[in-house]
């Protein structure tokens, strides 16, 4: 519960705000620089830019900032993702270094699991081909 307040804290909230966020994100592109699969993917010679725009929209979707939105427009994960050839490899690769991110953050067993069930969902539903 926020202070003053009986509204329930958000998602965002319970698990550390921004910094959570950020430590996520952050463990998470420390894989990807050293991912042979996933790094050209990232256009951007820095990783910095999909650092922001991955911490603002994660942000968002668990309860903080609407910055991404601000910024960005509607989401649309599927048409931003389509351009890139994302398969089960790509997909797995990418779980495996937001699963580092996660269990970088020492969450309760509920909120680890709340977590991780949407990030799986999400890399998921972002496979669009079974090509090598």
């Amino acid at each position: 519960m926020r202070p003053g307040s009986a509204e329930a804290a958000s998602f965002y909230e319970q698990i550390g705000g921004h910094e959570a966020f950020v430590k996520l994100v952050d463990v998470f592109y420390e894989g990807v620089a050293q991912d042979e699969v996933l790094r050209p993917m990232y256009p951007e010679e820095e990783l910095g830019p999909a650092r922001k725009r991955l911490t603002m929209f994660l942000e968002q979707y668990w309860g903080g900032p609407g910055t991404y939105s601000a910024e960005r427009g509607h989401p649309r994960l599927r048409m931003r993702h389509m351009p890139f050839k994302v398969n089960p490899e790509a997909r797995d690769r990418w779980l495996h270094h937001m699963r580092a991110g996660v269990d970088a953050l020492g969450l309760s067993p509920l909120h680890e699991a709340t977590l991780w069930d949407y990030l799986e969902r999400a890399a998921h539903s972002l496979v669009n081909t079974f090509d090598d």
